[in-house]
């Protein structure tokens, strides 16, 4: 499946929610994980720890799918772009208390899970007339 392809597969799965979210309407990081051979439960355990920060924050956390027939992705998460400061302080205290890996070592170690991932921002959720009423 090309990516403007899953793009649109994305678009529609949201298409039912959307008018029930339209007023949160804020900007979302879209990431799309294909996973090294043999450390999807590793990447799967290091996600549910900053899931957990965040929950430990009053954060939601990060929404997961799971690939199931299709494109060569594995997961694909999505998240609030940006984070209150004093939320991410409390996010930064949590990870620490969890012992999950932070700053370089966190990038060491979701490399160490994925052979590949994109992630995009986009605005949203919300619906193609609420959208148009912007451009008035």
């Amino acid at each position: 499946m090309k990516f403007p392809t899953l793009l649109l597969a994305i678009v529609a799965a949201f298409a039912p929610i959307a008018p029930a979210l339209a007023a949160q309407n804020d900007t979302r990081m879209i990431e799309i994980y294909h996973i090294a051979p043999g450390k999807h439960v590793e990447f799967l355990k290091l996600i549910a720890q900053y899931d957990e920060a965040n929950r430990q924050a009053g954060l939601p956390p990060r929404e997961l799918y799971v690939h199931s027939d299709g494109g060569a992705w594995d997961f694909l998460l999505i998240q609030s772009e940006t984070v209150d400061p004093a939320k991410q302080a409390l996010v930064d205290a949590a990870l620490k208390k969890l012992g999950a890996p932070t700053g370089a070592k966190f990038w060491v170690a979701i490399r160490q899970t994925v052979a590949e991932h994109t992630d995009t921002v986009a605005t949203g959720p919300t619906t193609a007339g609420d959208w148009l009423k912007k451009l008035e």
